[in-house]
């Protein structure tokens, strides 16, 4: 258990705690160097604040699972079932907006922060209904099912709760006090402990500093303090000498001897007893004569045959000092000749060689590091990984292609991207495969599921491509892919098999019926212009040919009138082409 609850009244002035008649302490837990107690009302909420601050302390802060507990183990041990009592938190004046404010809506501390990682609301604070302070929060074991379990709730200021909650914090604190239990009387030996914030009883874990022990039985009364020049606190008290060694060993840093009735302290051999005769010091012990180690930094020559005589050396790297006896360090990149190749820096006792930059240190000598990127076949530009490897990377709006990493390819990763147009010839623009040019410098994307290319399964148009969920009749049933019925393919055994043998399609001429997709006006003009000079050519030939057979006239008139009806056609197709 972390600390006990302790009912009583306050004690006496005369133990050296101030007597506070209007509070009274119903209980207190102390935890190493932080307090908490609860005090009897009724008070509101400033009143409750005043009276902790006057105790040298605040209204509780409960910032973790740790003071919530111990919360409960006050309110568990408290007469009151109801009670309520405040903790220093309060909403300042003003209407607040909870959902904005953290898990404390806007709430704060008496000590002017809203830090916590904890927080246990009646109502959350994660509501949109504004919260308008001042607002003053007390603690309820009431409004929640579980029996015990506590919960914050909003109050206005001048409501009178029955309690509060206070906490005190302290430099150092003390054990309960420390008792020779072998011995059969001290073993009875009952303490009393009052605390400075009015606490008195039996049993804690700890007391702060300022706190009072009490011993009946001997008479004893002491106090808890900080040990000179340190931290730690001890038991101690005004008058000197030590008092019943049953008892923290009568105060002695070493000895307690109480075998001749009266108890005295005893201290080490090389030690003394200090004017309270409870504190041991060391005991000053005279040097003995230098040796000739000592007088040298780093070793010392003697010379048998001279007594008394000495000489001081150094160790390499270093050189003796004017004073004969400590030992400097030497530059020995001031030495010269440099003994680097290229950079020398000093160290104590010796010196490291650097290289320049571009450069690294390869067996003692500086050799030019090779870029990685020397030789390299990328198409735009060369990027070093490491001193040996690299990476090729393209210019904005292009990648690497995927089967030739050196080569960059046009992409886009959204539905519209602007074209790379020539800088020269800004009329001459490109779009990645999959998309088209629209209003001269923008490339669109090509929604290829308009125009049925999953063939009744579900497709799904992606940036330049798309993607078929391939239907339960297709032939890849559940799958993803481009084409959900792929024909299959026929092999033709030249030797054992029947048939005909498959007929190759025409290079670049489609399989299978041609899918509707939009074509630029510039591809049907150009189409059309290489048709027509594909006629004229045969014509041009057909009647080359035939004037080897005599009929020159009449071919000439023949094939000169079809070549202009066709240049005549073809100039009416390509002026209605350009109208759309």
């Amino acid at each position: 258990m972390l600390g006990v609850l302790l009912l009583g009244v306050l004690v006496p002035a005369g133990l050296g705690i101030t007597a506070l008649t209007e509070l009274q302490s119903r209980g207190s837990q102390c935890l190493h160097y932080e307090c908490f107690a609860l005090f009897q009302g009724p008070r509101n909420f400033l009143s409750a604040s005043l009276g902790c601050e006057s105790l040298k302390g605040h209204l509780m802060t409960v910032r973790s699972t740790v003071a919530a507990e111990v919360i409960s183990l006050l309110l568990s041990d408290d007469s009151s079932v109801n009670s309520r009592p405040w903790i220093g938190l309060r909403l300042p004046q003003g209407c607040h907006d909870p959902e904005h404010l953290g898990i404390l809506g806007g709430f704060q501390w008496v000590t002017g922060d809203n830090y916590t990682s904890y927080s246990r609301w009646v109502r959350p604070k994660d509501q949109a209904t504004p919260l308008c302070g001042p607002l003053c929060v007390r603690v309820s074991t009431t409004t929640v099912g579980a029996p015990g379990e506590q919960a914050w709730e909003e109050q206005q200021c001048e409501t009178e709760a029955d309690s509060f909650l206070c906490e005190f914090h302290f430099r150092v604190s003390c054990g309960p006090l420390v008792v020779n239990t072998q011995d059969p009387e001290a073993a009875h030996f009952s303490s009393t402990y009052h605390t400075p914030f009015g606490a008195r009883g039996a049993d804690f874990e700890n007391l702060p500093e300022g706190s009072f022990a009490i011993v009946e039985s001997l008479g004893l009364e002491l106090m808890c303090e900080a040990r000179p020049e340190t931290w730690d606190g001890h038991w101690t008290r005004q008058a000197t000498g030590a008092w019943d060694c049953r008892v923290e060993n009568g105060g002695c840093d070493y000895l307690c001897n109480q075998s001749m009735g009266e108890p005295r302290c005893l201290c080490p051999s090389n030690s003394d007893l200090l004017a309270d005769g409870r504190s041991c010091t060391d005991v000053v012990v005279p040097e003995e004569p230098e040796t000739c180690t000592d007088l040298c930094e780093h070793f010392c020559i003697t010379d048998p045959d001279i007594p008394g005589s000495y000489a001081c050396m150094c160790a390499t790297g270093y050189r003796l000092a004017a004073d004969k006896h400590q030992c400097e360090d030497v530059d020995d990149c001031r030495q010269g000749p440099n003994p680097c190749p290229q950079r020398c820096v000093n160290t104590k006792g010796g010196f490291a060689c650097l290289c320049y930059d571009g450069f690294e240190l390869v067996d003692g000598e500086c050799v030019e590091r090779l870029d990685p990127c020397f030789g390299n076949n990328c198409e735009y530009q060369c990027q070093p990984v490491n001193t040996t490897e690299y990476i090729c990377i393209c210019a904005e709006g292009f990648r690497p292609k995927p089967e030739e990493p050196h080569r960059c390819e046009l992409f886009c990763n959204e539905s519209s991207c602007p074209a790379d147009c020539d800088p020269y010839a800004p009329d001459f623009c490109y779009c990645p495969e999959g998309f088209i040019l629209d209003e001269g410098h923008i490339c669109v994307d090509i929604d290829e599921c308009s125009q049925g290319e999953c063939s009744g399964s579900e497709c799904r148009n992606l940036p330049g491509s798309y993607e078929c969920n391939c239907g339960p009749d297709t032939a890849l049933a559940g799958q993803v892919s481009k084409d959900c019925n792929p024909s299959p393919v026929i092999e033709y055994n030249e030797d054992h098999g029947s048939g005909e043998p498959p007929v190759s399609p025409t290079p670049g001429s489609p399989i299978g019926p041609p899918s509707a997709k939009p074509v630029h006006s510039g591809v049907l003009i150009g189409t059309s212009i290489a048709s027509l000079s594909l006629v004229v050519a045969l014509l041009v030939l057909l009647c080359h040919l035939r004037k080897k057979q005599g009929a020159r006239a009449e071919l000439e008139y023949k094939c000169a009138s079809p070549a202009k009806e066709v240049v005549l056609q073809q100039v009416r197709t390509d002026r209605t082409l350009q109208k759309f």
